[in-house]
């Protein structure tokens, strides 16, 4: 049976994350602009040799789970128990029916897990059965007693840091965990303890030292600032789109159907807002216009609403790995009025675009009842974007 058909992972995200302060369960927080379980899921689910990712959660997170991973393949959700322990047992028992030989246990508050080190997994666990990646320890260790006295100085070269995902024989580790929760045992750390305490011998692999734990705060801070550096090409581009008025009942402005006494000419729905929006973040790609993406001259766009080609533009800078830092766009037109309207403007163009409405800016200004915006005969705008991307020569 080929690998993609064999390996299941359990993603354990049943925690409360009190450590990391304020703010919600840390998995459904945000790092670099992306919920933490979105990094921790997606490189499993797009990994080739993976079938199966089972997600353990608590029932009170179904929503924020559903909204943080929307897009990637996973099973239903199962509930977890108190402990971490409980709650890769009941990950282990819902993959039963799938029944997959080898199995990849991990945090969701890893985001930084590589398809490299899922692939070591899987190798180790094929080979030994039982395997889990490890680190070296670089720093002198002390151990010390109730009174915070040094007691001893162990070896380093023989102490590791141990890390998910841990990868086990599936049927092995399953009887493992239900011999543990038989005899009571519910103090067990992580999952290469427990088989230890059933008589297993758990191989070590090469870890990766991007893949930390999110535990406190100041882990947040440290990795959005990691996350920043690596994304040093920063680039702005700018955007011009107008189209006039013709008969219509209302107008598309930034995403939103505004009531008016004129519609646009216009091939697809006329945002005018929205083209400018996505020839700004083209030109930061410097990758072509809007009208080379989606002609005019092409039947299949007459009509089409442009959010579609907003989305389009925002999933070209996701491709080459980038972030959007801030989108603007300036309306020029008497009418109709769009002061009134900025917020739920901001707030659309954020949902459409996948960032926070913060980076999102609406403004207006008239003509001063000069040309052709001036005589009310259509309507204008401007717009920027800046964008950071991975540097590259």
């Amino acid at each position: 049976m080929a690998k993609s058909e064999r390996t299941a992972v359990v993603l354990v995200a049943a925690g409360r994350g009190l450590r990391a302060g304020a703010g919600g369960p840390k998995q459904y927080r945000t790092i670099g602009g992306v919920p933490v379980i979105y990094r921790a899921m997606e490189a499993f689910s797009r990994h080739p040799d993976v079938f199966a990712v089972q997600p353990v959660l608590n029932p009170d997170d179904s929503a924020m789970f559903t909204a943080a991973v929307a897009g990637l393949k996973h099973e239903a959700p199962t509930h977890g128990g108190a402990t971490r322990q409980a709650s890769v047992l009941a990950g282990l028992e819902a993959l039963v029916t799938h029944k997959p030989d080898i199995v990849l246990i991990h945090d969701a508050a890893r985001p930084f897990v590589s398809q490299g080190l899922i692939s070591r997994a899987i190798e180790a666990a094929s080979r030994t059965g039982a395997a889990i990646p490890a680190v070296a320890v670089t720093d002198t260790i002390k151990v010390t007693g109730a009174n915070g006295n040094v007691e001893d100085t162990p070896d380093r070269a023989r102490l590791r840091i141990a890390q998910t995902p841990q990868s086990f024989r599936f049927d092995v580790i399953l009887e493992a965990h239900r011999r543990a929760a038989r005899d009571g045992r519910s103090d067990f750390t992580d999952d290469a303890a427990i088989a230890e305490w059933a008589g297993l011998t758990v191989a070590t692999f090469e870890g990766d030292v991007a893949n930390m734990k999110l535990t406190t705060p100041e882990d947040f801070v440290r990795e959005e600032a990691r996350l920043a550096s690596l994304l040093g090409d920063i680039r702005t581009g700018t955007g011009y789109d107008v189209h006039a008025f013709g008969e219509g009942d209302h107008l598309m402005i930034c995403g939103v159907r505004v009531p008016h006494t004129k519609g646009f000419l216009a091939h697809s729905d006329g945002d005018v807002g929205l083209h400018a929006l996505v020839d700004a973040i083209l030109g930061a790609l410097a990758d072509g216009d809007i009208g080379s993406h989606f002609p005019p001259s092409d039947a299949k766009w007459k009509g089409a609403s442009s959010d579609q080609f907003l989305k389009y533009a925002i999933e070209r800078v996701t491709q080459r790995g980038g972030r959007v830092a801030n989108l603007e766009v300036t309306m020029i037109c008497e009418r109709p009025k769009i002061g009134p309207l900025r917020d739920t403007m901001r707030a659309r163009i954020a949902e459409i675009s996948g960032v926070d409405i913060s980076r999102v800016a609406v403004k207006a200004t008239t003509s001063e009842r000069l040309g052709f915006t001036g005589r009310e005969e259509g309507i204008a705008a401007t717009a920027s974007a800046t964008i950071r991307l991975p540097w590259s020569v």
